[in-house]
């Protein structure tokens, strides 16, 4: 699915894209490297729509965040849960510490989580509110919605405003088909930190314009299976919280 289009000067956020390009204009979607351009998939270059949780990081910013506690600052605190017209997901081994928002992803698109399972239940709740934000992501374009309480709820630092960056940038576009979300590994990396690596195939996904009902996805030559890298971190209400993300076209098999 291709990912946001963009200008010529656009600048990053925590390595997200803003999509400001005008229509037609191709945005391309690199590996974090000097140009860690990597909204999300479902690719919407061009209106392709790259969306898989969307927000790129440099790869430094990642180790940092995966170190520990963070850098001392207070957890954030998570205002609101959700709108109240949406079906709940399934999150069994997430903290109870906290009541988790309801999302409902956009009609017409679906997001199959193959092996999002894990015997240690500290890796399951990292995997459980991981995958959350991804689909919080997803509902917040489908709802036209860059301030989403439900997004805001799984994000944290940078990733809180390059993720409602990235959506802004999907303004008249919609999701469609699906996308496969697989070899998800967690690792807790220290008190309160953990990492999550997984794949995304786009191959499936595409973005819809609202007003043409034109369809567009990966840009052709360039892979749909992305792999993402997370860092994330649990606040004070027990969830884990994605702090940044980093990600690698064709890093996925």
């Amino acid at each position: 699915m291709p990912a946001p289009g963009r200008g010529p000067a656009d600048s990053f956020v925590d390595g997200l894209e803003p999509a400001s390009a005008p229509a037609g204009k191709a945005a391309q979607h690199t590996a974090a490297k000097t140009d860690p351009r990597g909204t999300a998939t479902v690719a919407r270059r061009t209106r392709t729509l790259h969306l898989a949780a969307a927000l790129t990081t440099a790869a430094a910013l990642l180790l940092t965040a995966c170190g520990g506690d963070g850098d001392g600052d207070s957890p954030d605190t998570i205002e609101g849960a959700d709108k109240g017209s949406r079906s709940p997901s399934p999150s069994a081994s997430a903290s109870p510490r906290a009541d988790r928002p309801e999302i409902t992803l956009p009609a017409g698109f679906r997001a199959e989580f193959t092996g999002w399972t894990d015997s240690d239940p500290k890796a399951q709740a990292v995997l459980d509110d991981g995958k959350e934000r991804l689909r919080g992501s997803y509902a917040a374009i489908g709802d036209a919605d860059p301030d989403a309480s439900y997004l805001s709820f799984y994000s944290a630092r940078g990733a809180r405003e390059s993720g409602r960056k990235w959506v802004a940038g999907y303004e008249g576009l919609t999701l469609v088909g699906e996308v496969r979300v697989y070899d998800p590994r967690a690792r807790l990396t220290g008190a309160g930190a953990a990492t999550l690596f997984y794949c995304v195939d786009e191959s499936k996904g595409f973005s819809k314009d609202l007003k043409t009902g034109k369809k567009e996805g990966t840009p052709k030559g360039e892979s749909p299976k992305v792999q993402y890298r997370t860092a994330l971190r649990k606040n004070a209400q027990g969830v884990w919280v994605t702090t940044s993300v980093e990600s690698e076209p064709g890093g996925c098999r």
